[in-house]
């Protein structure tokens, strides 16, 4: 008896997914499941008869069409250990460290990546997305490099990659970023009609196990053991700086909008933060139309860093979830809605 092919597993694999989860795939989910088996033979095929690295992937579609469970039922089904999935962020900050720490003189980049990929032949992103025109250039760097190396690279993403960057005023610079992926990635869309993730209760985990609480009363406040806004503040560490939070105690750390999401934070600042906090309380949340686009966008990743960490959450605003997100939808705003509806909503008594 002949063994299945590579590619052959991979289809049973998602076959077997589909079934235990009571799935039924849709079009675009099993044309990037082909996909993926015609990788994996391609990955495995033995050296010797392959002339060039295969071509990397770019899955892009609209929030909760399976994009991640695509991808991570990939990287399960895979059968070699050469390959590393990690979220976006986290890789990107864990680069960024290791660049800070080159000695001087070398080129820092190639460096870090010998360090983090070591003998890596499939790199796997989840939630690629790019809005800080800093982050863009070294992207730029980053994926011409990941591809002289002949490393076969996945993401997913919720933009096409002529949508990556959207900012007018930025765009343009990222051009030669979008023209390296169409020159190395085939473009899968996962865009069918259905939103699984509002479809269906989301699972159990503890980004779930928050609140979104309006008005934020005293007696709210007290019925989930989260603290009162008061006047004190405390300083909270964050690599070589200092946060000002509104308190950091019992495991709880406690900001108020304008603390995180107003002031020069970043994702990076997120992503150490998170190592260290499991429970976060973000308060004072305003309209987010009233917000400044840029304390808008920290908000959106700072969603996407505690969500993807499953990191309990509790929001403190003065109006319902709806009112609070309304008329605010710039780039990446109907991920983050689908996310916040996950928490317990918790009205006026």
């Amino acid at each position: 008896m002949t063994s299945s092919s590579p590619a052959q597993q991979v289809l049973a694999h998602f076959a077997r997914l589909a079934q235990q989860r009571g799935y039924t795939l849709d079009a675009a989910q099993r044309a990037a499941i082909e996909g993926f088996a015609q990788l994996a033979d391609e990955l495995l095929r033995p050296r010797l008869f392959r002339r060039r690295a295969p071509r990397s992937l770019y899955l892009w579609g609209p929030v909760g069409r399976g994009k991640s469970f695509l991808l991570d039922g990939f990287f399960a089904a895979l059968p070699f250990a050469e390959k590393r999935r990690v979220h976006f962020h986290a890789f990107f900050r864990e680069l960024h460290e290791r660049m800070f720490r080159q000695p001087p003189g070398i080129d820092a980049l190639a460096a870090s990546l010998d360090e983090l990929l070591e003998d890596c032949r499939l790199l796997c992103f989840d939630e690629f997305h790019v809005h800080d025109i800093g982050d863009a250039m070294l992207i730029t760097r980053l994926f011409k490099e990941l591809f002289s190396r002949g490393v076969v690279l996945i993401t997913t993403s919720n933009y096409p990659p002529e949508g990556l960057l959207p900012n007018p005023l930025y765009h343009e610079r990222f051009l030669p970023a979008i023209r390296l992926i169409e020159a190395h990635m085939d473009i899968l869309p996962v865009a069918g009609p259905q939103d699984y993730r509002s479809a269906s209760p989301a699972e159990p985990d503890p980004f779930g196990a928050g609140a979104y609480l309006w008005p934020g009363s005293a007696a709210q406040r007290a019925r989930l053991g989260l603290p009162v806004l008061g006047e004190g503040r405390v300083q909270v560490p964050v690599g070589h700086r200092q946060l000002t939070a509104a308190s950091a105690t019992d495991g709880l750390l406690h900001f108020t909008f304008a603390e995180l999401c107003e002031g020069p934070t970043a994702v990076l600042d997120y992503l150490a933060l998170s190592e260290t906090w499991q429970h976060w309380l973000l308060d004072a949340v305003p309209p987010l139309r009233e917000a400044s686009s840029a304390a808008r966008q920290r908000f959106i990743n700072l969603m996407d860093v505690l969500y993807d960490r499953r990191l309990t959450l509790f929001l403190v605003s003065a109006a319902p979830l709806d009112e609070t997100l309304a008329d605010s939808d710039i780039a990446d705003m109907s991920r983050t809605r689908s996310r916040l509806s996950q928490l317990r909503q918790i009205g006026p008594d």
